[in-house]
């Protein structure tokens, strides 16, 4: 990447994003209250441009992919998620497998519209992660791309290396840091633990609140357990996500919020801190397998208290992917199928956990 530009683009967006938003916050919501709001989702890929000649785009632009979301992840103070793939309108060099004639079944590029960042806007984000296995899916001129489009539309982000790997955002009036980590080249990456302690310092140094994400673990609906062990996939080590998760709250995150495995995983709680190990495909409209669990999109939304960052108590709303290829998107599940799935998990995965869920969705300490 070129350093310099990715750098300057980096910076950018860090000025505008603490301005704009904390600017357009009105003042009687300002530092008001002894707790904050916070939501996570998983991955997000709103639609396809690539190939040039075979683009997977949604109907009416994508105006209906988080419209049955929209209500609930407004209603925060701070809503994240994780940005699976590069927003760019045409070009970029595709990774070696996407040029071949006769791709692998295993082998995917996912680059978007750049204007669709006014999606994410509109549903409510604050900030979304670029660490994942997709965000150089382009080269340099994608990572360059994503990162023009989300500096216009003052969208925060962080996780590429060298560039943007932390983030400080003020909302009405609280102070909050963010590191995103994954297991991919080009990104901050979970094994270089010393640089993710010292990272995650800093952002205790300078914020009220520290968010880290991570997206690691193995795919698909058969790694929906926590193992606590290193994870494999396809060849590759994706990561050990107990552990990890556990290491960013020792070196000072107040939550981790996990995503990569595509399934949603158990919750836990360390040292009075939330982790959420995954939250599955929140919006992928075309491309990702959404079949069984694969589609479960929950949204999780956890009280913190503002001075300790502890958790206090949380939601999970069940949300399920469905429609045609391409129009895919979250709607209501009736049923609570990811909050049945996520207590199970928890209970099996995690049974010294600090945290319950309900029938209902309701995270509570124990």
């Amino acid at each position: 990447m070129n350093f310099s530009k990715s750098f300057a683009l980096c910076a950018a967006i860090a000025a505008s994003a603490v301005f704009a938003q904390s600017q357009t916050a009105p003042a009687a919501e300002q530092a008001a209250g002894e707790s904050l709001t916070i939501i996570g989702v998983g991955d997000i890929m709103m639609g396809l441009n690539y190939p040039d000649e075979k683009p997977a785009l949604p109907t009416q632009d994508g105006e209906l992919t988080f419209s049955e979301v929209k209500d609930i992840l407004r209603d925060a103070d701070l809503t994240t998620g994780n940005l699976e793939g590069t927003l760019l309108n045409k070009g970029g060099l595709p990774k070696p497998c996407c040029r071949v004639t006769k791709k692998s079944g295993n082998c995917y590029c996912f680059r978007s519209p750049e204007h669709y960042t006014k999606h994410l806007l509109d549903a409510g984000f604050d900030y979304v992660s670029v660490s994942n296995n997709h965000s150089g899916d382009f080269g340099n001129e994608g990572k360059i791309g994503t990162m023009r489009a989300l500096n216009e539309a003052n969208l925060a982000y962080a996780g590429f290396e060298n560039s943007c790997e932390q983030r400080f955002l003020e909302l009405n009036g609280v102070r909050y840091g963010f590191a995103s980590f994954s297991v991919s080249s080009g990104t901050l990456t979970v094994f270089n633990t010393e640089k993710a302690k010292k990272t995650i310092a800093a952002l205790r140094d300078s914020a009220d609140i520290v968010i880290v994400t991570m997206h690691v673990g193995a795919e698909g609906s058969k790694y929906t357990h926590v193992t606590r062990e290193m994870e494999e996939f396809l060849g590759d080590k994706r990561g050990n996500p107990y552990e990890f998760a556990r290491l960013a709250i020792d070196a000072g995150a107040d939550v981790v919020f996990g995503h990569g495995p595509h399934v949603p995983r158990a919750i836990d709680l360390y040292k009075g801190k939330f982790i959420a190990y995954s939250l599955g495909n929140f919006a992928t409209s075309t491309s990702v397998n959404i079949t069984g669990v694969t589609g479960y999109a929950p949204i999780v939304k956890i009280t913190v208290d503002k001075k300790t960052g502890n958790f206090k108590e949380g939601q999970i709303y069940s949300f399920i992917q469905r429609g045609n290829n391409g129009d895919r998107k979250p709607t209501r599940d009736d049923k609570g199928a990811c909050i049945k799935l996520m207590k199970e998990l928890t209970e099996q995965d995690i049974p010294e956990a600090g945290v319950k869920i309900a029938d209902d969705g309701k995270i509570t300490l124990k």
